[in-house]
């Protein structure tokens, strides 16, 4: 029952993705070439509203669906997140798939993205592989 909560939470966010265009890789290339303020604003109304989610959440003493607590844990500042923002904002705009939206295109029926899905998933696993040999 509980993964049926989470499929439809998925699907309601897929078709917002859809409806409001944040699938579509021409508004991401127009974001990218500084032409349109579409994708922008979406990003202004979703840091706000992140924000807001968590401080409620906070507030309230939230439980998870299995009623553990909710935490939102400090993150300290390293270095690797630089390279990290600039390997994903270049596959970004390389592929006009990031990947919240990557599933909403696989699920629209564009099936280049699939060659997209699949490097997603490679490069996870090689992280996952790798990450215990990484630096701290």
């Amino acid at each position: 029952m509980k993964n049926l909560l989470y499929l439809t939470v998925g699907i309601v966010f897929g078709l917002a993705l859809t409806k409001g265009e944040a699938i579509s890789w021409f508004r991401i290339q127009e974001m990218f070439h500084f032409q349109s303020f579409h994708m922008y604003g979406i990003f202004m109304t979703a840091v706000p509203t992140g924000a807001l989610s968590l401080w409620l959440l906070q507030k309230f003493h939230a439980k998870s669906a299995d009623g553990q607590p909710i935490d939102a844990p400090h993150k300290p500042y390293h270095h690797g997140v630089i390279f990290g923002g600039l390997i994903f904002g270049f596959g970004w705009a390389l592929t006009g798939a990031c990947p919240g939206p990557l599933y909403a295109q696989v699920g629209a029926g564009y099936l280049v993205t699939l060659v997209t899905f699949a490097s997603a998933l490679a490069g996870t696993w090689v992280y996952a592989r790798v990450y215990a040999y990484l630096p701290d």
